[in-house]
């Protein structure tokens, strides 16, 4: 990999997605520059990481000259504002940024062929709304699970989920676990305790407990089995209900209808649900307040297979969500603004809590890792990233057994592909040049998981 130390790096935008950026970042060698016109927020991101920040308006070419935007390896405009972020890409691009990154609301332009976005000094393009759309297309193909992130269309996957009372791991060790069940491959790569905000990497002598979320490595040929170690039974989602018909509802329905789901889509502005009734002849559009719990009893949500809540509004997604739970729905997904909220779900009882500014984020900084970071994903439920490394000839990993090979107690592997088949990362494996890597590591960790595979 091309060495990343002490790369420049302009970030415009000091909010929930650029603060992540930064703090992802800021953890490695790197002379990282938080542009915003907010004080509070500068003030913020100076007091919890390590940070050059300017106070102004990016858009202002006297502002990106002072901080020398000619010498900035990488520009990433992740404002509130669209408009603001096309500006100020294409002004760090004329400027000389070497390479530019624009976070994007209308999806239109990261699926137009006919507009040369990179000639105009926009290398690349990020769209919160997409990402969170196709997140949850996942989610529901993979029900039983509240937490799902595929490798190679599924060679192999992580998943999470709440360990059920009935589930046969209950009090055993990771250790015991992996020689009862030595039929099945997978690793146990996180444990998130009941109640509690701290994830473990588990070691040998890690205790399952009812109630704890955890997330495993494993190819596609073991998940049905995971459902039963797990304690729970796999059910098909066919009947869905959306809440909310902006553009994440829209396009999440359009996908959803795509793959032959039945979709009941709730808004609450008249005109907007004329207009997502044309855009989905296949789903069924309802004018009404998915606040009222009369309306979703009308509309028999106690039949629904998942209820998808993805309004503007954190608090009218999460109550919604809990009224779907009640009225026993067993898929419950909701979207939330505010990034304080992403490690309750399984607390407050909804599965899954998404947010669309944390998925750009790391969206965001795979771009920002160069070639050999193949994929970097965030689990919804704890602040962790997994991460795929193309693995190349001598990198240290090469040269040991995985049992010898020096990883920071904050990161595990989670398996390799090799030539299109999953492999489990077990002790006496041996990591091969060509192969793709699976980490999975605590934030503070990634740039010492990066200096493995350098």
């Amino acid at each position: 990999m091309a060495n990343i130390q002490y790369m420049k790096i302009i970030i415009a935008g000091a909010g929930d997605v650029g603060f992540h950026l930064a703090k992802l970042l800021s953890f490695e060698s790197q002379d990282i520059y938080l542009v915003d016109t907010d004080a509070e927020k500068l003030e913020y991101a100076t007091n919890h990481i390590d940070v050059i920040t300017k106070r102004g308006d990016a858009t202002s070419i006297k502002l990106l000259k002072e901080i020398n935007i000619d010498k900035a390896d990488i520009f990433l405009a992740v404002t509130e504002s669209q408009n603001t972020n096309f500006t100020i890409a294409v002004l760090a691009k004329k400027l000389g940024a070497k390479k530019t990154i624009a976070r994007i609301s209308n999806h239109e332009f990261t699926q137009n062929s006919e507009i040369d976005f990179v000639q105009l000094g926009i290398d690349n393009m990020i769209s919160p709304g997409e990402l969170a759309a196709d997140e949850i297309k996942m989610l529901l193909n993979q029900s039983a699970f509240n937490d799902t992130i595929q490798f190679e269309n599924g060679t192999l996957n992580i998943l999470g989920s709440t360990l059920d009372y009935n589930s046969p791991l209950i009090n055993l060790t990771v250790q015991q676990a992996r020689e009862k069940f030595s039929d099945i491959d997978f690793i146990t790569i996180a444990i998130k305790p009941e109640n509690s905000d701290e994830t473990i990497i588990p070691r040998g002598n890690t205790i399952y407990r009812a109630d704890d979320q955890i997330y495993f490595s494993a190819p596609k040929e073991s998940i049905k089995k995971l459902y039963k170690l797990m304690g729970k039974t796999q059910f098909g989602v066919k009947d869905v209900m959306i809440l909310g018909g902006g553009k994440i509802g829209v396009k999440a329905a359009r996908s959803l209808c795509d793959n032959k789901f039945n979709i009941k889509l709730i808004e609450i502005n008249k005109i907007r649900a004329k207009e997502v009734a044309e855009k989905l002849p296949n789903a069924l559009i309802i004018k009404g307040d998915g606040r009222n719990v009369e309306l979703l009893e009308e509309e028999n949500i106690s039949e629904m297979d998942a209820f998808v809540a993805v309004t503007g509004n954190s608090e009218t997604n999460i109550m919604s969500c809990l009224v779907a739970k009640s009225k026993g729905v067993k898929k419950t997904i909701a979207l939330v603004e505010n990034m304080d909220y992403i490690n309750i779900s399984q607390t407050i009882g909804i599965d899954t809590l998404i947010n669309k500014k944390l998925l750009a984020a790391s969206a965001i900084f795979k771009h920002v890792r160069k070639g050999d970071v193949l994929k970097l994903a965030n689990l919804h439920n704890v602040d962790a990233e997994v991460l795929e490394f193309r693995v190349k000839e001598n990198s240290p990993v090469t040269k040991k057994l995985v049992r010898d090979i020096n990883i920071t107690k904050k990161a595990v592997f989670g398996g390799v592909i090799r030539n299109g088949i999953a492999h489990m990362t077990f002790g006496d494996f041996q990591i091969l040049a060509g192969d793709k890597a699976v980490v999975f590591c605590l934030p503070e960790a990634i740039h010492k998981v990066e200096k493995l595979f350098n």
